[in-house]
């Protein structure tokens, strides 16, 4: 899905591993994050189901023709576009169309305002920072008390929305146009989730609340919830398009980062950011050596570096400057087993990957450690 030959080498997110977890546009977001420089691992956490043929959606559109609600929220693109080709199929559209007409149609942002056009509609009214509190908040101010509000859905319910209207006194009407189900293959899934409990991601991204439950489901399900929690609380920058995607997170205990604009250019932006801000930058043997996800930036060169030699540089840079012991650096490399032989293999092999052999001393009879700059070798004793 994703070409890793053309990942550039010096974008913002070079040498790190980011996580896609959305059913819809992952090419567009895997797109921008490889153009930056990120390598993409996408597993859609869920899928979206057509709900055209569904009684449900039917009886919803015939009740709303026979009877006018006051005000219809139009809250995706794809939702508004599949509920008018649906009721085209059932000989309902030119009716549909006709009642949408006569109503007050709000739209979420931009690109269901492009749907609500493209049928010849004109929305009343777009919130400019395309947030649903921000819909709720109008709707508030105007009065819903006595009025019938019918809102295409998500895929899920949204009941902080819903329930507001209707303590406010409205009458509210779900029209439910697809809905979220868990994906038909969840082999990706359970590969990304792996990826995830063992750091070999540095940030998930989640552009969907039901997205984000879906995984965590999925890791409840296979016993690895404790472990993805722990890795989301430390190591994993959990990513969220806007703050509904990360409730079911934040249910959890999580910390997210959102972007002021909840839009995937913004999120990547952001991630931007924040991952270079999360890598360890050190003076080393009159270089400058940034550790991140899956390689290390030498003065400004990417390295890519195997799984076995991140392993054993993090441990080394957890005390840069100071002597690791052969057995301390056996233990940090995963499966290694007991033989010392394989620091000496990994670190031969880690060496040749950063291009600059004596970033990293031998000392005889005791271990390892990185060649700090005289400089920097203070303060970090001092740490």
């Amino acid at each position: 899905m994703y070409d890793e030959q053309q990942r550039p080498d010096n974008g913002p997110l070079a040498g790190f591993t980011v996580g896609v977890t959305a059913a819809r546009r992952a090419d567009e977001l895997g797109a921008l994050l490889q153009r930056r420089g990120a390598s993409v691992v996408h597993a859609p956490a869920l899928r979206i189901v057509p709900l055209a043929d569904d009684s449900e959606l039917l009886a919803a559109t015939k009740e709303l023709i026979d009877q006018a609600p006051d005000v219809v929220v139009a809250t995706t693109a794809i939702g508004f576009r599949g509920w008018v080709e649906a009721a085209d199929g059932w000989g309902l559209g030119e009716d549909l169309l006709a009642r949408l007409r006569g109503v007050e149609l709000l739209a979420r942002g931009p690109k269901v305002k492009g749907a609500i056009r493209a049928q010849g509609l004109t929305e009343e009214w777009s919130p400019s920072s395309e947030s649903m509190a921000e819909v709720l908040d109008r709707l508030l101010d105007e009065g819903v008390d006595g009025r019938r509000i019918a809102i295409q859905l998500h895929g899920e319910p949204l009941p902080g929305f819903v329930e507001s209207l209707r303590a406010a006194g409205a009458e509210v009407v779900g029209v439910p146009v697809y809905r979220w189900m868990p994906p038909e293959d969840i082999g990706p899934v359970d590969r990304l989730l792996d990826a995830a409990v063992t750091r070999g991601l540095d940030a998930l991204t989640f552009t969907s609340a039901p997205a984000a439950a879906s995984l965590l489901s999925r890791a409840e399900n296979r016993g690895l919830l404790p472990e993805l929690l722990a890795a989301l609380h430390h190591d994993v920058l959990a990513a969220c398009v806007g703050p509904v995607t990360a409730l079911p997170l934040q249910a959890r205990g999580i910390d997210t980062v959102q972007p002021e604009r909840f839009r995937l250019g913004p999120l990547v932006q952001l991630l931007c950011q924040e991952l270079p801000g999360r890598a360890r930058a050190l003076p080393i043997a009159g270089h400058r050596v940034e550790i991140r996800g899956h390689a290390v930036m030498v003065d400004g060169a990417l390295r890519p570096v195997p799984p076995a030699g991140m392993s054993l540089l993090r441990a080394l840079s957890r005390r840069p400057g100071w002597v690791v012991a052969r057995a301390e650096l056996l233990r940090a490399l995963p499966g290694a087993g007991r033989d010392e032989h394989a620091v000496e293999t990994a670190m031969a092999r880690l060496r040749t990957a950063l291009g600059a052999p004596k970033l990293i001393q031998t000392v005889v009879k005791r271990g390892y450690r990185l060649a700090l700059d005289p400089a920097a070798d203070s303060k970090y004793a001092d740490a």
